[in-house]
């Protein structure tokens, strides 16, 4: 996996992620084993021996290399831990999470920028923060300490802040997206908690996007898109994809083109 963006809040947590089965495929089948005890290791056995046992089973193999880059099990391996801990501290058992995590394809780059945005905004929005700086549990807080320890991460092209790195590297520098999304907050309608303030970004001259229409495509991202966000054509293309006809929110990429 790929960590592009992350916020998490007070009940509830945002993550946009990148799933890399090529990635996975390369693997040995030791590294495979290695990797997946460490997501479930055991204190009474040693990690070395049980990742050589392991190893040599290639059937179960097969299935491990397949989960470790599936989305399900990403989130079962980050949302269990969270669970057990939280039930641990207030001393009780059962559910803690209120259902399954909800999920939504991002079909293009501006698609990925905009729900990263959406994502890295979550804090000023509920005015939890007024700015960008002040959100501690967020991947645009992370960024900013990055290029607060080491000025020319900046300049550098904008990439996952976890997990596995050199992929899909989008088209910007860490400084454009932070600028872009603090632009971003400044555009959020008045009777919308929280903003931040700041000058605009040239970057969004660069991406062919106007005021109105970048705005709108961050706003659409759980409102008025479902299944999938991306172009009109993205979007109709994954429809055929999985043999549907019509996707939730093609009106709304249509319209968004139009602005």
């Amino acid at each position: 996996m790929a960590i592009w963006g992350y916020a998490v809040m007070s009940n509830h947590l945002h993550v946009v992620v990148q799933t890399l089965p090529e990635v996975v495929a390369k693997w040995s089948d030791l590294e495979v084993a290695s990797r997946w005890i460490r997501l479930f290791s055991r204190q009474d056995l040693d990690a070395g021996v049980r990742s050589e046992v392991l190893a040599g089973n290639a059937e179960r193999v097969a299935i491990l290399r397949e989960r470790l880059s599936d989305l399900s099990w990403f989130m079962r391996c980050l949302s269990e831990p969270i669970a057990r801990a939280a039930n641990k501290e207030d001393i009780c058992k059962g559910r803690f999470w209120e259902g399954r995590f909800k999920c939504q394809v991002l079909l293009d780059e501006t698609a990925v920028i905009a729900a990263m945005a959406y994502v890295d905004l979550n804090p000023v929005r509920a005015k939890i923060c007024e700015t960008l700086e002040a959100s501690a549990h967020t991947s645009a807080r992370k960024r900013i300490s990055e290029i607060e320890r080491h000025a020319p991460a900046a300049s550098q092209a904008l990439a996952p802040v976890a997990g596995v790195r050199g992929f899909g590297v989008l088209a910007i520098t860490q400084a454009d997206y932070l600028s872009l999304v603090d632009f971003t907050g400044r555009l959020i309608r008045p009777d919308k908690r929280g903003a931040v303030s700041g000058p605009p970004p040239a970057v969004l001259a660069r991406l062919g996007y106007r005021d109105d229409q970048w705005l709108g495509h961050v706003q659409a991202v759980r409102s008025d898109f479902s299944r999938a966000m991306g172009t009109v054509e993205s979007l109709m293309d994954k429809a055929a994809e999985i043999g549907q006809r019509w996707f939730r929110g093609v009106a709304t990429a249509r319209r968004l083109a139009k602005v």
